[in-house]
Parts: structure tokens; sequence; C-alpha cells
């Protein structure tokens, strides 16, 4: 397989790729207990706190699934929802959305987790795009593809490809 993707690298994705993986196959949570170095002047946590912990569960999701190093190439659609206080358990949740020859995009939701009953309330939401690089930290074709099993996941997916297109026009723009 590599010998064909050295001889061809102009292919398509899916002539280089070794075989899909599924969602789940790289689903990532990260889990964090909010300490007082992670609180801002009004006794909440900081954006940029949060930001790191999506951004760490958004590199990770992505190296699982492509299976190498990875770099964050960009951030869309982040939204504060809910703010988190000292000692609050703080979930990122990260899943494959759209994989495309050498860049993905992966949700990440943040919850806050009420540590009596478990149940978790949003935080936040972003999509990251993260790109497959070499050592070197240049972009390599993705070996895998990713097999869509529900329609909330091919729903993912179509956003995702607006989400590209409206990247793509920000771009031409100037943003």
């Amino acid at each position: 397989m590599a010998e064909k993707r050295e001889q061809n690298e102009n292919a398509e994705p899916a002539e280089l790729r070794e075989k899909d993986k599924l969602v789940s196959d790289s689903y990532t949570e990260c889990t964090h207990c909010v300490l007082s170095s992670d609180i801002n002047g009004t006794g909440r946590l900081f954006g940029g706190k949060m930001m790191e912990m999506m951004d760490q569960a958004a590199g990770i999701c992505a190296m699982r699934h492509c299976g190498g190093p990875v770099t964050t190439a960009g951030v869309d659609a982040l939204q504060f929802k809910r703010g988190a206080k000292i000692n609050d358990i703080v979930v990122a949740a990260g899943h494959i959305t759209y994989v495309g020859r050498s860049s993905m995009e992966v949700r990440v939701d943040v919850y806050l987790e009420d540590i009596k009953t478990g149940m978790r309330y949003t935080m936040n939401r972003a999509y990251f795009t993260e790109v497959a690089t070499d050592e070197d930290g240049r972009p390599v074709p993705i070996r895998y593809g990713l097999r869509l099993e529900t329609e909330a996941q091919k729903a993912e997916w179509e956003g995702a490809l607006r989400r590209k297109e409206m990247m793509k026009q920000r771009r031409t723009e100037g943003y």
C-alpha cells in the first residue's frame, strides 16, 4: 500500500486508504477537575483553558483516526454556553465528523458533569480542523476513511462539507 501512495501522489483519497474506521474507533474523552489556577477573576474557568482542553481532545481523536501526528489548522463555531467553577468536573468529548485527503474535522463537545448525579450539561461546542503530518510537519494523506453508520453521522459529514465551503469563502475574502 505504501508503494501505491508513493507512486500515485495525485490519487483520490479512497484509492490510498487501507480501510475505513468507525466514528467510535477514535472517540475521545478528556476529563479535568477545575483547579484554582484555571479560574479567572470572576471565579469561572478561563475560556483559554477550556480551549486548551478542547484542542487536546481534538488532537488525540484525530491521531487515533489517522494513526500518526497531527496539527490543528483551525477552529470553527466556538460557542460558550455555560461556565465552570473551582472543583467542577469538565469533560471534553471529541469525535471525527469528516475525513478528507490530509485533513479531518473533529467535533468537540464540552460538558460540566454533576458529580452527584453523573448528568452532563453542555458548556461548549466547536469544530476543529486537524491535519495529518509527517515527522517534519508536512501534510500527508490519511490512510483511513470514515464509515458512517447513523443518520446523525451522515448529517455531521454534510455539515462538515458546508463548513469547509464556508471556510474557503472566508479565505477568499481575506479572513
